[in-house]
Parts: C-alpha cells; sequence; structure tokens
C-alpha cells in the first residue's frame, strides 16, 4: 500500500496535479490505523489510502483540502471519549472522534502543490528581468513572444492557479488579453499605464468580452514601490504575485472547486463527505447521512430523535 501510495504520488507530481498526503503519527488503542499508516488525497476530495476509519475520513479530506488552499501542512488530532483530553499540545487541530467508546488519532496532512506557473506574454527588458527573477523564486516560467503567433498561447493549459503577465508594449496587448481571458487562468496583469489599460479594456468591451473576465485583468501590474527601470517594474509585478500567494485574502478567494459538500452526521455529531458516503438513510423525501453503520443502525431505530428540526 505504501509503495503503490508512492508511486501515485510521483505520478501526479510529475503531472503537475496538487494532492495531500495524510499520515498517521501517534495513535492510543483502541484505533484501526497505526502510526504509518497513509493516505492521499486528490483535489476531488478522493482518498486513496488508509488512515482510520469513517470517522477518520471526513476529517482528513476536509483538513486536505484546506490544505491545498492556503498551501500549509497541519497536524489533527481525532479524540475519543475517554482519550487524552484534546488542547494538550499547541498547534494540533481538534477533532471529537464520537465513533467509538476510546481512542486517539493524530495525522500529519502534507500538501503538495505543483509550481506555480507563471505566463509571460511579450518582449523586452521588463519580461527578461521578471523570467529571471520568477525562475529564482521557484516558478515555472514559461514567455511567449508577441511576434510567435497565437498558437503557442492558445496550447497553453491555464488553469486557475496560473498567472500571466501580459508585456507586448502596446503591439498587440488587445490580443493577447482577449485570448488570455478566454482561458481559466486565475490571474492576469498588463504592463501598461493606467490610461493605456483603460483604453485596451474599454476596446475589448466594445469586442464583447464579458464584463465578469475584464474584472480580472490587474492593470498596471505591480505593487506601487515607485518602480522605475526594468528591473525595478519586474520586481514590484514579482512582489505582487507573491504577496497574493501569500495573504490570507488569496486562500479565502481560492476556487471552490476544491470544496467538498458535506453533511452532518446526527447522531455523532461527525461531519461526513457526501461524495463518499457509504452509509445513508432515506425518510420522507429526505437524505440523512452518517459516518459509520453503527450510526445509521442508532438512526434507524430512533429516526424521529434525530430529526428535530
Amino acid at each position: 500500500m505504501a509503495d503503490s501510495l508512492l508511486a501515485l504520488a510521483a505520478e501526479l507530481e510529475r503531472r503537475g496535479e496538487a494532492f495531500a498526503l495524510a499520515t498517521v503519527v501517534r495513535c492510543e488503542a483502541p484505533t484501526s490505523a497505526k502510526p504509518g499508516a497513509r493516505a492521499l488525497v486528490r483535489e476531488t476530495g478522493a482518498l486513496e489510502g488508509w488512515v482510520g476509519g469513517a470517522c477518520a475520513e471526513p476529517v482528513v479530506i476536509r483538513e486536505a483540502l484546506e490544505a491545498l488552499r492556503d498551501g500549509r501542512p497541519r497536524l489533527i488530532g481525532l479524540y475519543g471519549e475517554g482519550s487524552r483530553g484534546p488542547g494538550r499540545t499547541a498547534g494540533i487541530l481538534d477533532y471529537a472522534m464520537t465513533c467509538h467508546s476510546g481512542g486517539t488519532l493524530e495525522i500529519y496532512v502534507e500538501p503538495h502543490l505543483p509550481r506555480p506557473l507563471l505566463l509571460l506574454v511579450g518582449h523586452g527588458p521588463v519580461v527578461e528581468a521578471l523570467a529571471t527573477l520568477a525562475a529564482a523564486a521557484g516558478d515555472d516560467v514559461r514567455t511567449i513572444a508577441d511576434d510567435a503567433g497565437w498558437t503557442a498561447l492558445d496550447r497553453q493549459d491555464l488553469g486557475s492557479r496560473a498567472w500571466v503577465v501580459v508585456a507586448t508594449h502596446g503591439d498587440s496587448d488587445e490580443e493577447a488579453l482577449a485570448r488570455v481571458l478566454a482561458t481559466s487562468a486565475g490571474h492576469v496583469s498588463l504592463v501598461a499605464s493606467r490610461r493605456r489599460a483603460a483604453a485596451i479594456v474599454d476596446r475589448l468591451r466594445q469586442r464583447g468580452v464579458p464584463v465578469e473576465r475584464l474584472a480580472r485583468v490587474k492593470a498596471p501590474a505591480g505593487l506601487d514601490i515607485g518602480a522605475v527601470t526594468p528591473v525595478e517594474i519586474a520586481i514590484s509585478i514579482l512582489a505582487e504575485i507573491v504577496q497574493h500567494r501569500r495573504s490570507d485574502k488569496a486562500s479565502e478567494a481560492a476556487p471552490t472547486t476544491l470544496e467538498v459538500a458535506e453533511a452532518t452526521d446526527p447522531v455523532c455529531g461527525m461531519s461526513v463527505a457526501l461524495a463518499t458516503a457509504r452509509y445513508r438513510s432515506e425518510l420522507a423525501g429526505r437524505t440523512t447521512y452518517f459516518c459509520c453503520l453503527h450510526c445509521k443502525e442508532t438512526f434507524d431505530r430512533n429516526p424521529e430523535r434525530y430529526l428535530i428540526g
């Protein structure tokens, strides 16, 4: 199991797909998972591997997806009745594990994100300096010269994490932006003065580019640090990119495609991911989801007790 998960992780890294690894680092009996047990969670919320039963899986999936949003690892603790009380160690995210009478699981969740993609469309000293600086910062930098035609740009697979900087210096800014805004690129900026940028956006609006797409354009590109030289302008653009990636606002604005619909198990109070829920009951046109068979059977014996409200 461990070897196959690591092989899968290596393949996902090769393909540039994000995932999180969850590893059990400590337990107190009774628990089914032991230290070293491991699972991999994809961006869709699909889990492969084993880190515990139905009480552990929904928590691990939720925290893994949060880790993929903010890029930060976390240590989570699931504490059953009679186990050592939560809050004993700073930095642990505490959850009650109410599906059994005791036990503790502590699980380390580590996100693995592909290198950030920075696509530079254009030419000149600013593009050259930005390419050098961003590569040193670890970005996957791709440059498309505006005189190379649009085939190379149309072939790019630009996802929500991609940042595109257009710097054709008026040669073909409008056409480049129109093509980029038709993709799923999450962030688009334009190297231009405020006046020229406003004129370009206005022409794109007249061409029929939707307002919600035009709202994605940041112009002028970069933070206002008083930059004058091409290198300083490149620094201001890279600083803006880093600020966005590291800010809490960026985490809050992350794509909602990572979210997983959840329901609360009315018996034990655990959160249950709907996509992977194995136990459910249908009553009067209402579906109730459970973390384990025991909770479902408890509910089915006396559903009125749990359906208040």
